[in-house]
């Protein structure tokens, strides 16, 4: 990254904060319509840290040591979000609170919960459900479910 940001939880909540309203897809084949959601855009966070030229995928890794793996144009979709809030509502620990990565155009175990960082990579590292025979790219309207 050009720009590598460390932040506390009162540096990334003074990032510009957008809204959101998007369909959120599971792999056990149930969604939720109409889903609200506040807080960072990735386009927002990506046009700060500026990854390197060569980085095409973003690992997101999570407080309980969960990852998962997206091409950063997956990642950098105009509804792809840093969610801190659900319904105008801080995030509930439930739905991985306080902060979870929002991707609606993939099945929500791309989303990770619990968030605490993101790592951009120029090769592609498969995370805990990938390498357990996930597919890796988890496309929702191809039922993209197992490698």
């Amino acid at each position: 990254m050009e720009n590598p940001l460390d932040l506390d939880w009162k540096g990334f909540l003074a990032l510009p904060k957008s809204r959101d309203v998007s369909d959120f897809h599971c792999v056990t084949t149930w969604s939720k319509m109409d889903v609200k959601w506040g807080g960072v855009m990735m386009t927002d966070l990506l046009a700060l840290v500026r990854p390197k030229p060569s980085a095409a995928f973003v690992v997101q890794h999570s407080a309980d040591e969960y990852t998962t793996n997206t091409s950063i144009l997956e990642a950098s979709t105009p509804d792809a979000l840093l969610a801190y809030e659900l319904d105008g509502a801080p995030l509930p620990l439930e739905h991985g609170g306080p902060m979870r990565m929002v991707i609606p155009t993939l099945y929500a175990w791309k989303s990770a919960k619990f968030l605490r960082g993101l790592e951009f990579l120029e090769n592609d590292r498969p995370g805990f459900w990938e390498t357990r025979g996930y597919h890796n790219r988890a496309d929702p309207w191809l039922e993209e479910r197992h490698g």
